[in-house]
C-alpha cells in the first residue's frame, strides 16, 4: 500500500492484520518463544496470507517501525563500543568477503540446477535472464534492493523475490530458536559494555531524539538511499551516542510495537500465489539457505575464537539475514547489538555497491544468449 490515501476497505484490512498480529505476539510471549513480537506477527500474517486472507501492511507503520528500531540500535554505540568495533575492522572485512563469495556460490549452484528447466519451461527465458535470476537470488542483500537490481538485468523478479523472502523467513525463524537453545544449554553472558548507553526513557529526551533521527531519515530519503528510515535514524542516534549524548532509552512498548509492524511487513510477502512459485526452485532455495546458515555460523564461531567475543554475537553478525531482523534478535536476547549491527550494516553497504558492478563486468559477459 502506498501513500496516505486509505479507503475503508484498506483501513479495515490493516486493522484486522494488526489484531491478528497482536494476538500472535501475545501468544508467542506466553509460550516464551524468542523475539515474540516479531516472530509471532510474521508467522501469523504469513499463514493468513498463504490461505488467501486479505492481510495488508501499511508502509507508514513499517517505516515508523524501522525508524524506532534504527534509533534504538544507535543507542548501543557508546565511545567504548565504537573503539571495540573499530578494532574488529579485519573481521568485518572478512565477513563482507565471505558474504560476497557465499552469495556468488549459491547463485552458481542455483544456475547449475535450474538453468535448463527455466529456459525450457512454460515461461522460457534467455540464458542471460536465467543467469541474472540465479545470481541476484543468491546474493546476500535486501530483498527489495536485489529484486530491483534483478529487474534491471532482465531477470525473473518473482523467483528472485521468492528466494530472498524464503531465506529471510528461515533465518529469522531458526536463528532465534537456535540462540534460545544455546542460552538454555550453554548460557549467554555477553559483555555488559555491549548494552545500550541510556537505560531509562525520558519523555523530553525521547521527543528530541525523535526529531533528530526523523531529520536523519528525511535526509536519507532525499538522497534516495536504501532503507532511509532505518539507516538515517540509526546513523543519527549512533552519532549522538558516540559523542556522549544520552537523552533517553527507547520504551519497551515502543520497541515491541516496532517489531510487530516489521513482522507484519515480512509476513505479507507470502501471498497465495507464493505456493505455486516454481516448487523445485524453492526447494533448492531452502536447501541452499540452510547450508549458508550453517557455514556462516561456522565462520562466526571461528572468529569468536580469535576475537574473544561471544560466539552468538558473531554468528548473528555473519548470518545471511537482514540488518533489522538480526539486530532485533541481538537486542532482545542481549547478544552484542553494536557488533551485530556493524557487521550487518557494512555487509549491506558493500553488497549494494559491489553486486551490480560485479554482475555487469564479470558474470553477464560469461553467458551469451
Amino acid at each position: 500500500m502506498r501513500g496516505l490515501n486509505l479507503n475503508r476497505r484498506d483501513a479495515l484490512q490493516i486493522a484486522l492484520t494488526l489484531c491478528v498480529a497482536l494476538c500472535a505476539a501475545l501468544l508467542c510471549q506466553w509460550l516464551h518463544t524468542p523475539i515474540p513480537w516479531m516472530i509471532g506477527p510474521m508467522l501469523a500474517t504469513a499463514a493468513c496470507s498463504l490461505v488467501g486472507w486479505p492481510t495488508r501492511s501499511a508502509d507508514e507503520l513499517r517505516n515508523a517501525g524501522q525508524w524506532t528500531i534504527g534509533t534504538a540500535l544507535g543507542l548501543y554505540f557508546t565511545p567504548q563500543v565504537g573503539a571495540l568495533v573499530l578494532s574488529l575492522w579485519w573481521a568485518i572485512v572478512l565477513g563482507i568477503v565471505w558474504a560476497l563469495a557465499l552469495g556468488y556460490g549459491f547463485g552458481v549452484w542455483l544456475h547449475q540446477r535450474h538453468a535448463e528447466q527455466l529456459m525450457q519451461g512454460a515461461r522460457p527465458y534467455t540464458a542471460q535472464a536465467v543467469r541474472a535470476t540465479s545470481y541476484f537470488s543468491g546474493a546476500i542483500g535486501g530483498a527489495s534492493e536485489m529484486t530491483l537490481l534483478a529487474e534491471r538485468a532482465g531477470a525473473r523478479t518473482d523467483l528472485v523475490a521468492a528466494a530472498h523472502s524464503m531465506r529471510l523467513l528461515l533465518v529469522v525463524l531458526l536463528l532465534p530458536f537456535g540462540m534460545q537453545w544455546f542460552q538454555a544449554h550453554w548460557g549467554l553472558h555477553v559483555n555488559s559494555a555491549l548494552l545500550p548507553g541510556p537505560r531509562v526513557a525520558h519523555w523530553p529526551g525521547l521527543f528530541m531524539l525523535a526529531l533528530a533521527t526523523g531529520a536523519g531519515a528525511g535526509v536519507m530519503r532525499w538522497l534516495k538511499r536504501a532503507n532511509p528510515w532505518f539507516m538515517g535514524a540509526m546513523l543519527v542516534s549512533m552519532g549522538l551516542t558516540l559523542s556522549g549524548q544520552q537523552w533517553t532509552a527507547i520504551p519497551t512498548e515502543l520497541s515491541n510495537a516496532a517489531q510487530l509492524v516489521i513482522g507484519i511487513s515480512l509476513g505479507v510477502r507470502f501471498q497465495k500465489e507464493f505456493i505455486h512459485t516454481a516448487p523445485q526452485w524453492m526447494v533448492s532455495v531452502v536447501v541452499g539457505s540452510l547450508l549458508m546458515m550453517v557455514s556462516s555460523a561456522g565462520l562466526g564461531w571461528a572468529m569468536a575464537e580469535v576475537t574473544g567475543l561471544h560466539p552468538a554475537t558473531l554468528i548473528l553478525g555473519t548470518a545471511p539475514g537482514g540488518i533489522a531482523e538480526m539486530a532485533i534478535t541481538a537486542k532482545v536476547l542481549e547478544l552484542g547489538v553494536p557488533v551485530v549491527t556493524a557487521f550487518q550494516v557494512c555487509r549491506l553497504v558493500a553488497v549494494l555497491l559491489i553486486v551490480s558492478p560485479l554482475y555487469t563486468w564479470w558474470v553477464a559477459p560469461t553467458e551469451p544468449d
